[in-house]
């Protein structure tokens, strides 16, 4: 081999050999955690302010929530066939504010001291009160803070809309489901059919 060949292969081991070395030490800094310096905050590990991950962001983006499960197994269909309306005793701030509002233990004993005692979802309301607890009931409908959608009952309700133009049939479910989408598109198309505002500040405020 000529000196210039053996020049070039020396040359090309060396850099080879330097490479394979950054590379290792390359290696080793990344196995070990980040030092943080001593005035810099550390990062967060949120996505963003609103979600904490991408999952959470995608899910909220195509509405896609858990069904609720409730404490209680409260049949809708049942109290409605037996002529209790939503806005009686359950859901009677709705007539008032904006808040629907979820029944209490002392509203379910309204009735419930003497009626259907012998049912077990009526006797774990009953341990509620003995234990001095109030049923955490799980929201079914509902807008994440991120759509700062703030929907206000009371109007809806003096304008003689029904619960099951945004709620469902509720009167055929047995535990209250989520059959609606209630997308901004929902909104909007009702509120046009019906002459109602339809300017941003409507239910974004």
């Amino acid at each position: 081999m000529s000196q210039q060949g053996v020049t070039r292969r020396r040359l090309w081991i060396a850099a080879v050999t330097m490479v394979a070395a950054s590379l290792a030490s390359l290696a080793g800094a990344l196995s070990q955690p980040a030092e943080v310096p001593p005035n810099r905050p550390e990062m967060s590990q949120v996505f963003t302010p609103a979600r904490s991950t991408v999952g959470q962001a995608v899910r909220d983006f195509f509405g896609v929530r858990p069904d609720a499960v409730q404490p209680i197994a409260f049949p809708h269909s049942v109290h409605i066939a037996n002529r209790l309306g939503c806005l009686d005793y359950c859901h009677a701030s709705a007539a008032a504010g904006p808040v629907a509002g979820l029944p209490s233990v002392r509203t379910c004993l309204i009735c419930h001291r003497t009626v259907a005692t012998d049912r077990p979802e009526v006797q774990k309301v009953v341990a509620y009160e003995e234990r001095g607890e109030d049923i955490a009931w799980q929201r079914v409908y509902g807008y994440p803070p991120s759509a700062h959608v703030k929907f206000n009952h009371a109007p809806h309700v003096r304008r003689d809309v029904k619960c099951g133009v945004c709620h469902g049939d509720v009167a055929q479910q047995r535990e209250a489901q989520r059959s609606k989408r209630l997308t901004m598109g929902f909104c909007v198309g009702c509120h046009r059919a019906n002459q109602a505002p339809i300017d941003c500040t409507a239910c974004h405020f």
